[in-house]
């Protein structure tokens, strides 16, 4: 199995296109140890020729571009096989318009992601009018929080999603949280046994992700924020991880941040991506960087290529 990471950053990427705070104005200037990153995405293959897309980054366009793989080889061939959505949230939908040039678009999402694109922020309907999307889905709603899955294109490979706590997307800021707003994906490589645990959004990590995360070979989790006050302490908002939806890196009071999660998952290899503009683990000569580094968790950056 082999994953490109298409794009390592939150949403809006990094730098920032309007943000002058400090990481993104000394990016800019050249003044700091870190690359530029498009928006969080991921593609996953069992032989190196056809990829499942992992979210639908707006920045899709430029992805491709910098990744030869993803190019077609012929005419109207794309070797991006399907597109897998794990939740609704702007800057991992967004990018399904990019891709309305094919000929069929196969899209999996659960139920409530589908919604989503059908209502509050109606992508489907627009699709339809370029292309034929056929959307296969997940059904993870109500009690049932996993479901073992196939995807046609892909017989080495296992899927399994599984629902994860999640903050609604801003244009359904008014549900309360649901099976299926968002979901984490594990992959099994049917010739190897190495498992994939993918979660670049998360909330929480309870003892059920906990034991997911525990079975896996690779862990590839939310890095988006180092601290609780994060936002604030950047002066780039006023809200918390928590706010936003998201498990900082270090602990807040009593709940344990995602570097003591990721040593209890016991994973062989750690990874963090979706890493926010203003999180100072960008920097790679920081302290914060450094102390990742230390306890054995890498940093995802475009471009990055993990074999399993």
């Amino acid at each position: 199995m082999k994953l490109l990471v298409l794009g390592s950053g939150a949403g809006g990427g990094f730098p920032l296109w309007n943000c002058h705070c400090r990481l993104c104005s000394a990016l800019r200037r050249g003044e700091l140890d870190a690359s530029a990153r498009t928006q969080s995405s991921i593609a996953i293959s069992q032989d190196g020729e056809g990829w499942l897309l992992i979210n639908a980054s707006p920045d899709l366009p430029q992805q491709i571009r910098a990744t030869p793989a993803l190019q077609p080889a012929h005419a109207g061939d794309s070797p991006i096989r399907a597109v897998l959505l794990l939740d609704s949230r702007l800057h991992h939908v967004a990018g399904l318009l990019s891709l309305r040039e094919s000929r069929e678009l196969e899209v999996y999402a659960t139920p409530l992601v589908f919604e989503d694109l059908t209502a509050e922020l109606p992508l489907l309907h627009v699709l339809e009018s370029y292309c034929h999307v056929r959307w296969r889905m997940l059904p993870i709603a109500g009690d049932t929080r996993s479901v073992a899955f196939e995807i046609p294109g892909f017989p080495a490979l296992s899927f399994a999603a599984v629902a994860v706590p999640a903050r609604a997307p801003r244009h359904a800021r008014l549900r309360s949280e649901a099976a299926g707003e968002c979901i984490a994906l594990q992959v099994q490589d049917l010739r190897s046994g190495r498992r994939l645990f993918l979660s670049p959004a998360l909330a929480g990590v309870g003892e059920t992700e906990l034991a997911e995360m525990r079975q896996a070979d690779c862990v590839i989790v939310d890095g988006t924020f180092w601290r609780e006050e994060g936002m604030q302490e950047a002066g780039v908002g006023a809200l918390s991880a928590s706010d936003k939806g998201h498990l900082p890196q270090r602990r807040h009071g009593e709940r344990p941040g995602m570097i003591e999660v990721l040593q209890a998952s016991g994973a062989p290899r750690k990874i963090l991506t979706h890493i926010h503009h203003s999180n100072p683990i960008l920097d790679r000569g920081g302290a914060q960087h450094r102390e990742l580094a230390e306890q054995g968790i890498e940093v995802a950056h475009d471009g990055m290529v993990i074999e399993l």
